[in-house]
């Protein structure tokens, strides 16, 4: 396996996890022009490599995420003189960096947010993509958009109504206030609260590892399920789900799995 290198996130991969650190704690990792396509080209890598069952997503340094760099505001219209030219920029970059967090979503492997001390922004958009969010004790979430005059557009006002009880995303999307730890919790924001960052990464790593060790194929099909579920009727569900596994379902995975349990051990499955 090669793994690729890049410029604002620091890739590693153990027992077929995969750990995805946000690598600038100088600027409290926040993204910038480079980050947003890094992050597409790394959960593509991700998506197609066999020997990662899992990804567990971080930040290196005091903070998880501060949201967007800023600096971007100034080239994101554009150069051009014309209102119309510049709002057509706008928007396709703006639906480019949809795809660049979409990106993780669509990502076929469960992806697990490991979340610390600031997560604001853009940072929520990021890890509204995931599957499972865990935080520290001293974790907080801001819908921040509101406060420098602009509608979030990269995903939080899209996904996270689909996460946590509407009227919680309105008030935090309205107000801009701070959503702490705990009331993520409470809110289902967040799956678990632990004491600190080591903890946190060392048992969401953990988590992550209880997943690698199942059905790798059976994982993505649930994944696949559970997402086209969240966007399409319980009819058509069901239906999406008949048709997988009458073409998907393994057969020697089947039989490892049952073997296994007959025999109270855990099955080993290919990639």
């Amino acid at each position: 396996m090669v793994i690729p290198e890049f410029e604002t996130l620091a890739l590693t991969v153990e027992q077929q996890v995969a750990t995805v650190a946000l690598n600038r704690p100088d600027k409290a990792n926040s993204m910038n022009a480079v980050m947003w396509p890094e992050l597409q080209a790394c959960f593509e890598w991700l998506d197609a490599e066999p020997g990662v069952r899992a990804v567990v997503l971080s930040g290196n340094g005091r903070h998880f995420c501060a949201g967007l760099d800023l600096a971007m505001f100034s080239d994101i219209k554009g150069h051009s003189s014309d209102p119309a030219r510049q709002a057509e920029e706008f928007r396709r970059n703006v639906l480019r960096m949809q795809d660049n967090l979409s990106a993780i979503e669509q990502c076929r492997k469960p992806v697990l947010a490991a979340i610390h001390n600031t997560c604001i922004g853009g940072g929520v958009d990021l890890v509204c993509c995931c599957d499972m969010r865990y935080a520290t004790e001293d974790a907080w979430f801001a819908i921040r958009e509101i406060d420098i005059g602009m509608t979030a557009d990269v995903g939080t006002l899209q996904r996270m109504p689909k996460l946590v009880a509407d009227g919680i995303v309105r008030e935090l999307a309205y107000t801009g206030r701070n959503m702490d730890a705990e009331e993520a919790r409470e809110v289902g924001f967040v799956n678990r609260v632990y004491p600190d960052q080591a903890t946190l990464l060392r048992e969401v790593t953990e988590i992550a590892r209880s997943i690698a060790r199942k059905s790798p194929l059976a994982v993505r099909g649930t994944k696949e399920m559970i997402v086209y579920a969240r966007d399409h009727s319980v009819r058509d569900g069901l239906n999406h789900i008949a048709t997988w596994n009458a073409g998907m379902l393994s057969q020697v995975d089947l039989m490892a799995g049952v073997e296994a349990q007959a025999n109270k051990r855990q099955a080993t499955f290919e990639d």
